[in-house]
């Protein structure tokens, strides 16, 4: 079995998941209600698929919550560095170690 893409994943997933089971319904009627195939909501819910916006909507859709529980509180530091577009304050390290002065 493959891995989480991130822990942001990993986490999303489980979200996904427990509203699923909540409902009480199958994989299949999710993916039906997300209009997304069904081995796709098998994959958010592995946390091997890093989703878009417009795929997190959809799947929150089908499952009548906001999007925002099932993204609330998960970290920045979740997700991969390399993945992770840097903060103004990793910028101002960056500049700060190769001598330059931060831009504002």
């Amino acid at each position: 079995m493959r891995e989480p893409k991130s822990e942001a994943a990993r986490i999303f997933g489980e979200r996904v998941r427990a509203e699923r089971l909540r409902l009480g319904i199958s994989q299949e009627t999710l993916a039906q209600l997300s209009e997304v195939h069904w081995t796709f909501v098998g994959q958010v819910e592995r946390g091997t698929r890093n989703l878009s916006l417009h795929n997190i909507i959809k799947i929150a859709g089908g499952l009548d919550v906001d999007p925002a529980v099932l993204i609330a509180g998960i970290p920045a530091s979740a997700v991969p560095q390399e993945e992770r577009a840097p903060s103004q304050a990793d910028r101002i390290r960056i500049e700060r170690q190769a001598g330059t002065k931060p831009v504002a």
